[in-house]
């Protein structure tokens, strides 16, 4: 799944790059971070630094 979100984030960075509406700039901007933040989330799980399910 990595590798499928840093592709995906690259997309983004390419049509936020060619965005001319403004809110077509915003909705990008807002996609790019939440593809950012779940990238964050993967790494730090493969880093051992958070755990994907809660302990019990």
């Amino acid at each position: 799944m990595t590798y499928e979100l840093e592709i995906q984030i690259e997309e983004l960075r390419a049509e936020l790059r060619n965005a001319v509406d403004v809110a077509e700039h915003r909705q990008i901007q807002a996609e790019l971070e939440i593809a950012q933040a779940e990238l964050a989330i993967e790494a730090a799980e493969m880093d051992g630094l958070l755990e994907a399910e809660p302990p019990f």
